[in-house]
């Protein structure tokens, strides 16, 4: 029920940064568990865990205060009260009156904390144990292929310039390959950055990445990671063998076939990836629409193996809805949406987006479902053997508050020989569920083979506004394609790519950026030379960096900001003579 995020705490002198424990009280027999909570405190603080500690006096008003005085007198006796103002700021104990609280705060206490204990049951091990006993998920039997599989032989690597054994240039420099034989890997991910003025994601060449929507850090919809040696995978796509059990995808992550070839496509505003295995060849291309906020990936399945088979297909996400899934998790609420069946999810305490809907839809194919990532990748599973996917299983249909989050969306169908077949997947976030609902109809309905054309269309036109022809074939390509397609889709749009998740503007940085698109998109840097002067002050300083869609950021009088708004509308004057720029007024 929940719709406001932590300012609605700091009434009650609670920050909403530190995990809480709630716990209830209504009778003065019960204060045992407050002594254990507050000895538990005091050794989450002498093991550097910091939690705030809340405690609800819920004794009705006329006999509340004798009750308050006996938590007030146990708290002064604790070590945590003394902690709390030797290391203010590293978990606190604090107590609130019960009938003081309306319900809108009572009910956001509960959702911000992460355990709630109530006095009346018990001590504070009989309540970890009741809740261990009904909680313990079964264990499931491993998966037990009844056929070893067969990998098809691998398709002649395309022609590629500058091949240097794992990737090369192709189709005049428009797309960068990569191929991914048996035992290959590149040393660190070699990702697309896929975006649009207000959405996009990343996508390495194994299929890992994230996605965002308004701002890349303040609202990753899957969580953002730079782990080079792992990299690992928030959305995946699987398929499965319904005959044998066995599981694969068309990309390298989560579960990598040993002895098959991965091969992929990044060109701009797209990535394909190519998986042949046991007669099954896998085309994914994965692509933003120029202006929707949605990430559309469509799996082609074609069936080369000379027999029917029974295939079933899953499409998977972990939600993060902020800017770390570790601390927004507990605060996610997802559902399931009896109108697409999509899976509809929000985190009111991400108050910058609260009101905002995320989606995962299977372009409405799907059969089964299910929103709780512990039952989907199984107890201390992983996403590349996930529980819900072994032979015999099924997805419970569990969603709402207080889960593990993801989406999994899974559809079954028999596949002749010679046939194929294209599952859509679409991730995405709109400003409310009839948004969310419309915005998904929407992309099942789409021509996607002529939203790829307006996509080539588009980087085309920008692109190829400067060509060059040098000696150096390499410069060619990088300048003709490359370094354009770079400075508007990640450093313009999403100020984001492997090495960070930044989101903000820089005053200094985007400035530098639209230098370049003076000639192949000079609406944008009129755009932004117009948005810098916004971030002026009267003093004479600057906000050296701002996040979307608040503007709160830091001001400063760093030298290089201020330098570079002259320099590059001296650029801009220059190569456009546009001098209606300098009579905009920008409050």
């Amino acid at each position: 029920r929940n719709e406001r995020g932590a300012p609605g705490l700091w009434a009650h002198g609670i920050s909403g940064d530190l995990p809480i424990v709630l716990v209830r009280i209504d009778e003065a027999e019960d204060l045992d568990i407050v002594r254990q909570l507050l000895r538990a405190h005091e050794y989450w603080r002498l093991k550097l865990l910091d939690v705030d500690l809340v405690i609800v006096n819920e004794h009705g008003a006329t006999y509340a205060q004798h009750l308050h005085d006996s938590l007030e007198a146990l708290v002064r006796a604790s070590q945590s009260r003394t902690l709390q103002e030797s290391h203010p700021g590293q978990g606190g104990v604090f107590i609130v009156r019960g009938e003081q609280l309306t319900d809108a705060d009572r009910t956001l206490l509960q959702t911000a904390a992460r355990a709630v204990l109530l006095s009346r049951r018990g001590s504070l091990a009989d309540q970890v144990i009741r809740l261990e006993r009904t909680e313990k998920i079964a264990a499931r039997p491993p998966t037990v292929a009844i056929r070893p599989s067969i990998s098809t032989p691998a398709e002649p690597r395309p022609e590629l310039e500058f091949f240097n054994g794992l990737g090369g240039f192709a189709d005049n420099g428009r797309e960068y390959v990569t191929v991914l034989g048996p035992g290959q890997s590149t040393p660190a991910p070699w990702l697309n950055v896929i975006a649009n003025p207000s959405f996009g994601f990343q996508v390495s060449e194994s299929g890992s990445g994230y996605t965002w929507s308004g701002n890349s850090r303040e609202n990753q919809l899957t969580p953002w990671s730079n782990d080079p040696v792992s990299d690992p995978i928030s959305e995946a796509i699987y398929v499965r063998d319904d005959d044998t059990g066995e599981v694969w995808g068309p990309t390298a992550l989560p579960i990598r076939s040993a002895e098959s070839t991965y091969v992929v496509h990044h060109g701009a505003g797209y990535s394909r990836f190519e998986h042949q295995r046991d007669g099954i060849q896998l085309s994914l291309v994965q692509f933003a629409d120029l202006d929707d906020p949605v990430k559309v990936s469509v799996l082609t399945i074609e069936n080369r193996s000379g027999r029917a088979r029974r295939l079933s297909v899953t499409a998977y996400a972990e939600w993060a809805l902020g800017t770390s899934r570790s601390a927004s998790a507990p605060l996610i609420v997802t559902d399931h949406d009896a109108d697409t069946g999509a899976i509809f999810v929000r985190n009111p305490w991400n108050t910058e987006f609260a009101g905002r809907i995320a989606f995962l839809d299977l372009g409405g194919r799907q059969t089964a479902w299910t929103a709780d990532r512990t039952e989907f990748l199984g107890r201390n599973g992983d996403a590349s053997r996930p529980a819900g996917l072994d032979r015999g299983s099924r997805l419970l249909e569990a969603s709402g508050a207080g889960l593990d989050p993801c989406a999994a969306l899974q559809t079954s169908f028999e596949l002749a020989a010679g046939a194929r077949t294209t599952v859509q997947v679409l991730l995405g976030e709109a400003g409310d569920r009839p948004a969310a609902g419309a915005l998904i109809r929407k992309s099942r309905a789409a021509d996607h083979t002529a939203t790829l054309r307006d996509i080539a269309k588009f980087w085309d036109d920008v692109q190829g506004a400067i060509q060059v022809r040098t000696p150096d074939r390499s410069l060619d390509i990088m300048v003709n394609r490359w370094l354009t397609y770079q400075t508007l889709a990640c450093r313009l749009w999403a100020r984001a790519a492997f090495y960070q998740a930044g989101g903000a503007y820089g005053f200094r940085d985007q400035l530098q950026d639209v230098i370049a698109l003076v000639t192949p998109k000079r609406e944008l840097t009129r755009e932004h030379l117009l948005r810098a002067a916004g971030h002026q002050f009267p003093e004479g300083d600057v906000q050296h960096w701002w996040h979307p869609p608040t503007g709160r950021g830091v001001r400063t009088r760093i030298s290089d900001d201020r330098v570079w708004l002259p320099y590059t509308v001296d650029r801009y004057l220059a190569v456009t003579g546009d001098r209606s720029v300098l009579d905009e007024m920008v409050p």
